[in-house]
């Protein structure tokens, strides 16, 4: 896949938009971010390093002449996104990214009672997102969410909410991004004035894929850059859901095998009505 090629035709000027993106100095965010700037969007970084925010800033600008904005937000503390969500309505947004993620880090509770992988990839996003809506809707936003197809590794469990008694990364990772995923659909239901979009990159290199032990993945690293796509190329499926909205149960991802390949838009197999209340039922509680 040629990415210039696929950008002219399936994109346009995003000149005079401001896009704010979570996790928007490594791997996907880091180049989607590169592409919201080449279009000429103007862009807020949220993200937990403030140090490499800056420089991802001064980078931005540096080559492409857009007004670049940074909070620093902890996505492991409620209170540090709400505050990030009461400065971004002060610099005005058309589109916010889900995009920061947390797979293979040390485990443990948060100050809201869940894994702080449930809190990073789920909880703290959708409160976000129930901050916002109030400001996207003065301005026909979007929301467009990263899901990742670690989401189908299992099924909500009512009596292990967040997976905390999971010992598996992968297991807890994937419960989170199937809350985040079908609770946005569940949200966005009766929603008509804001348009949401689900992604997904599908398997790429980038920092959640290294957690491997270094001899393990000086042993992959090489191939997984020949088999799977690129950062670059895989933020494409994310970028595509700025300009194309999904209705219930669709996403955007690869369209081949869900990991390689130009964006597609496809359908998700539907939840199960006793998952769907769960979820409901979690989503419902989270507030700040």
């Amino acid at each position: 896949m040629n990415a210039k090629k696929w950008l002219s035709k399936n994109t346009s000027s995003l000149q005079g938009k401001t896009v704010a993106v979570t996790g928007s100095t490594g791997g996907i965010g880091r180049e989607l971010c590169r592409h919201l700037a080449m279009l000429g969007a103007d862009l807020v970084l949220l993200d937990r390093n403030p140090e490499r925010s800056e420089k991802h800033k001064d980078e931005l600008k540096k080559h492409y002449g857009i007004n670049v904005n940074c909070i620093t937000t902890e996505l492991e503390d409620t209170q540090s996104v709400i505050n990030a969500a009461r400065n971004i309505e002060k610099m005005g947004i058309d589109a916010l990214i889900l995009n920061a993620g947390a797979y293979k880090i040390p485990r443990h509770e948060c100050s809201t009672g869940y894994d702080n992988i449930f809190q990073i990839n789920f909880a703290s996003p959708l409160l976000l997102v129930k901050e916002l809506l109030p400001h996207l809707r003065q301005t026909n936003g979007k929301i467009i969410a990263v899901s990742s197809i670690a989401h189908r590794y299992s099924k909500v469990d009512a009596s292990d909410i967040d997976f905390k008694a999971r010992k598996s990364c992968a297991l807890a990772y994937g419960n989170s991004k199937r809350f985040l995923t079908f609770s946005l659909y569940e949200l966005f239901k009766s929603e008509d004035k804001v348009t949401l979009s689900i992604t997904h990159p599908g398997i790429t290199l980038t920092n959640i894929t290294s957690h491997y032990p270094k001899i393990i993945f000086a042993l992959i690293k090489n191939p997984m850059k020949i088999i799977f796509m690129s950062p670059n190329k895989a933020s494409l499926c994310v970028l595509k859901g700025v300009f194309e909205p999904c209705s219930e149960n669709e996403w955007i991802g690869p369209r081949l095998f869900d990991i390689w390949g130009k964006p597609k838009k496809k359908r998700l197999r539907p939840l199960s009505s006793a998952e769907l209340e769960v979820i409901s039922t979690v989503s419902g509680s989270i507030e700040k």
